[in-house]
């Protein structure tokens, strides 16, 4: 069990540093799924309405959209997918090959190549239309 798992939600607030990362979603458990079944991210505190993901040492959340009801963020989302669009989300040392055979053929965007700047990488849609992309080095 991981302190994720247990930490109060205003201790894990404050212990947040750096870059924080937010995912606003339509299904939270369906985003959740994707993220655990094609990437093998780690899950906490999943519920309707939340979920800490977990890579590394690297941590982001997924919300649903009702728990944003008050925030002005929440009336740029579109209504349709990709929420995301230009964004890309890199998983460093994910095997795309692998991740891409997990995936539902009709969300991946990229196929696993071999890139110039050093790295094998792919680019897979999730529920939502968030672009993410293992990658891992040559």
């Amino acid at each position: 069990m991981s302190e994720f798992d247990t930490i109060a939600a205003d201790a894990f607030g404050r212990s947040l540093r750096g870059l924080g990362v937010n995912l606003l979603c339509r299904d939270v458990a369906a985003m959740a799924g994707f993220l655990r079944e094609v990437f093998g991210l780690q899950l906490h505190r999943l519920s309707a309405d939340f979920a800490i993901v977990q890579h590394g040492e690297m941590v982001f959340q997924l919300h649903s959209d009702g728990t944003f009801g008050a925030h002005p963020l929440l009336g740029l989302v579109p209504e349709a997918a990709p929420r995301g669009g230009g964004t890309q989300f890199y998983l460093f040392g994910i095997d795309p090959d692998a991740a891409v055979a997990r995936a539902e053929p009709d969300t991946v965007l990229e196929a696993p190549r071999d890139k110039p700047h050093g790295l094998r990488e792919a680019t897979i849609l999730s529920p939502d239309g968030y672009a993410f992309s293992p990658a891992r080095a040559l």
